[in-house]
């Protein structure tokens, strides 16, 4: 008998799980995306930033996987729940612990009872214990409370997977913006000289009583126009360049350069079904282990309804001799059980209960929602890169038709067909066109990186094994010179 009952308390512990056991929502989504890109490939677990062929990108994401702050923040998060992990695992095994004592006392003659005459008040005691103390989990809580533990962990992981999404498809993108923002400023410098050497023409023509005022002061306000260009944006470069640096976990300074705007490759577009959006993007996993921890937390709440059932034991020795501190006439020892539980709590615990079971539907609904905007960005971005191909190609026909008409209407004005005016007006819509049609060629790589940011993919497991391998290479690596690789 003394060995089946302590062995039906362990079968009945084992086999005793309160709360419900996790099962994924079911959701419904699309077979297809709004907008079917004309080229597709399963190209989502590629690292695409390679595909735009420019090494000094490269470089920068590599720097920044190694580097960035916000990474570093992420994984020490990571640490704190494994380190909670650690700790609640602990409680499914007996805790040992060991004490030790020595006391030197006086004993008072007329305390209770009186000392005997003659007996020395004096005294050593000496005492030295090995404990264990081991709390039995009959209705689960452990277990749930380590399933929950566990959840938090993947989702902090997944935590940490998402800043390095963010991260790599934000360099990129902040990349693209700054070479945009380059071939913008050629442009406007180009265009500014020319409008220079065209106001000097015009300033000798006018001294030859060739041409009037008048169109020597619009020649002038076009010159202006575009030297007002230039100091805009030289600020916005430096504003993107400090940024970059930031990212990089570096003070603001230059960023090296690589290929042009118009020589990046563009990566093609993935393509995949919605549905696999599900086992792959950050937020969406991370959102399900927050779900999967509510979802224990259940368990574990319901579980003090019940009572615990906790074993203690101990062996060890007291003497007020040193040299008998440790023979057999000193030894002790006790061994012990305590069951304990609620009775009446006035609704603490239902209350508690409550609480685990609202935050578990507050988690579903995150959940759900998560996934409609996941869908939601794949979508804008997918039909963002199909309208922006369309776009550019409408754009670049403008130029090329500005440049002509420009053409002709300064051969008009030099055969006297036609008054400054219209070459004034040509001029400046074809300035405006180029620096549309370089925006627009960014945009339409932009919108190429949020789809792979939207649609996550194994490229972020690739790039997370970077960001942990390439530290201590990253910490030797000598800093960014902005000038050897800058166009």
């Amino acid at each position: 008998m003394r060995i089946l009952i302590p062995t039906a308390l362990l079968v009945f512990a084992v086999g005793c799980t309160l709360g419900p056991d996790y099962a994924r929502p079911t959701f419904d989504t699309p077979d297809a995306w709004r907008v079917a890109p004309a080229e597709a490939g399963d190209l989502a677990n590629t690292q695409w930033w390679e595909a735009f062929n420019d090494p000094a990108l490269n470089e920068l994401i590599d720097i920044a996987l190694a580097e960035n702050l916000d990474v570093r923040v992420a994984a020490a998060r990571v640490d704190q729940f494994l380190g909670a992990l650690t700790a609640t695992r602990s409680r499914f095994f007996p805790s040992v612990g060991y004490d030790v004592d020595g006391s030197r006392a006086k004993a008072s003659r007329v305390g209770q009872p009186p000392l005997p005459p003659g007996a020395d008040p004096y005294f050593t005691l000496y005492q030295g214990s090995l404990g264990a103390t081991w709390q039995i989990d009959l209705f689960g809580r452990v277990r749930r409370l380590n399933e929950a533990a566990r959840a938090r962990v993947y989702a902090s992981e997944q935590a940490r997977r998402g800043v390095v999404l963010s991260l790599v498809t934000s360099v990129a993108a902040s990349y693209i913006t700054l070479r945009q923002l380059d071939r913008q400023l050629e442009i406007a410098q180009a265009t500014a000289k020319n409008f220079g050497e065209t106001l000097r023409i015009f300033n000798l023509r006018h001294e030859a009583g060739i041409v009037s005022q008048t169109e020597v002061s619009q020649v002038q306000s076009q010159h202006e126009q575009a030297l007002a260009q230039i100091p805009a944006l030289e600020q916005q470069i430096a504003a993107v360049e400090n940024l970059i640096s930031i990212t990089l976990g570096r003070n603001p300074g230059p960023i090296a350069r690589g290929l042009t705007i118009d020589q990046l490759v563009p990566p093609r577009i993935p393509a995949d079904l919605p549905s696999t959006l599900l086992e792959r993007r950050p937020d969406i996993l991370q959102a399900e282990q927050n779900l999967v921890a509510a979802n224990a937390n259940i368990g574990a709440t319901r579980a003090l309804y019940f009572p615990d059932l906790t074993l203690t034991g101990a062996l060890g020795s007291t003497s007020t001799s040193f040299g008998d501190f440790l023979s057999g006439p000193a030894s002790a020892w006790i061994v012990g059980a305590n069951l304990a539980g609620p009775i009446f709590t006035f609704g603490a615990i239902k209350g508690q209960v409550d609480t685990a079971e609202a935050q578990k539907e507050e988690a579903v609904l995150v959940y759900q929602q998560t996934i409609l905007n996941a869908m939601r960005e794949t979508n804008d971005a997918i039909t963002g890169t199909v309208k922006k191909e369309e776009e550019l190609a409408r754009q670049e026909s403008r130029v090329r038709a500005l440049r002509e008409s420009a053409r002709l209407s300064r051969a008009k004005f030099e055969y006297g067909m036609a008054g400054y005016v219209e070459v004034l007006i040509a001029d400046n819509e074809l300035f405006a066109a180029e620096i549309a049609l370089v925006r627009v060629r960014a945009e339409r790589n932009t919108q190429l990186v949020q789809v792979y940011r939207a649609m996550g993919g194994g490229w972020v497991d690739s790039a997370d094994a970077r960001s942990r391998t390439t530290g201590v290479e990253a910490d030797s690596a000598p800093p960014i010179d902005g000038g050897s690789l800058r166009q």
